[in-house]
Formats: C-alpha cells, sequence, structure tokens
C-alpha cells in the first residue's frame, strides 16, 4: 500500500467517524423522542406492555417474562427467579429496543381497540340508563306537581 493510499483510506475512516458522530446524535434525539411519545401512549391504556419472549435475542438469557414499563425500560424476569432492568435508552441497548419496539408495536392496535370497546360499552350502558332514569324522573315529576295541586 503506498503512502498516498494509505492517506487517503485514513481520511476515508475519518469522513466515516465524522458521520458516525452526526448520525448517533441524531439517533439519541429519535430515541428519547420516541421513549417520550411511547410513554405518554401507554399511560392511558396500560401500565406495562408485554414483551414476547421469542423477540429476544438469544443472548439475553432464559426469561420467563418481559415487558416495557411506564419509565420505558425492559423488565425481564429469569426463570431462576432474578428480576434485571434494562434501559432500551442506552446505546448499548440499541439493538434491543429495535427488537422489543417490532414486538410491541403491533401490540397497540389491540389496545387501543379493547380500550375503545371498552368505553363505547360504557357509553351503551349509560345512555340506556339514563334514559330510562329520565323516563322514571319525568313520570316523578308529574306524579308530585299532580299531588300538590
Amino acid at each position: 500500500m503506498s503512502i498516498q493510499e494509505l492517506a487517503d483510506s485514513l481520511k476515508s475512516v475519518a469522513d466515516d467517524v465524522g458521520q458516525i458522530s452526526e448520525m448517533a446524535s441524531e439517533e439519541k434525539l429519535l430515541v428519547n423522542e420516541f421513549f417520550a411519545a411511547l410513554l405518554k401512549l401507554m399511560q392511558p391504556l396500560t401500565p406495562a406492555m408485554p414483551v414476547s419472549i421469542s423477540a429476544l435475542p438469544v443472548e439475553v438469557g432464559n426469561v420467563l417474562q418481559a415487558h416495557i414499563d411506564q419509565t420505558g425500560q425492559l423488565a425481564l424476569v429469569y426463570e431462576d427467579g432474578h428480576f434485571e432492568l434494562k434501559d432500551l435508552k442506552e446505546e448499548r441497548n440499541r439493538d434491543l429496543m429495535i427488537l422489543v419496539v417490532k414486538d410491541v408495536m403491533p401490540k397497540f392496535k389491540n389496545l387501543t381497540s379493547a380500550q375503545k370497546r371498552k368505553i363505547e360499552g360504557r357509553i351503551k350502558f349509560l345512555s340506556a340508563v339514563t334514559k330510562e332514569m329520565q323516563k322514571i324522573s319525568g313520570v316523578l315529576s308529574a306524579l308530585i306537581s299532580g299531588a300538590s295541586k
């Protein structure tokens, strides 16, 4: 390798390092914005989002249960009974974060649909009960006003 080829190679490495630095800053901002939005979405729907064990990499170990809590951390319960929290915002956990997010995002549709059905059921119940109570109170009001005459 000539000196010029070596210098060109090092210049290319320097360019890559500069781009990596810029992208790492952008990634950090996106991760923070993502978790802020995720936690706002979770708040009215659920205290924790379950994560499928099959979505986790083998390196995580023998996990019995996993979920994202309302702080954005991945809570892992192992088969031997110990418990571990992994901060998915940390750079070292970004690949794990992507796997977890891919597993969790489709589950939000089920949560929002269930919440919508629950509210619809309450509205239907309250509408029927309110309508009947209004009829009864109307009859009662008529009886009371008729009795006082």
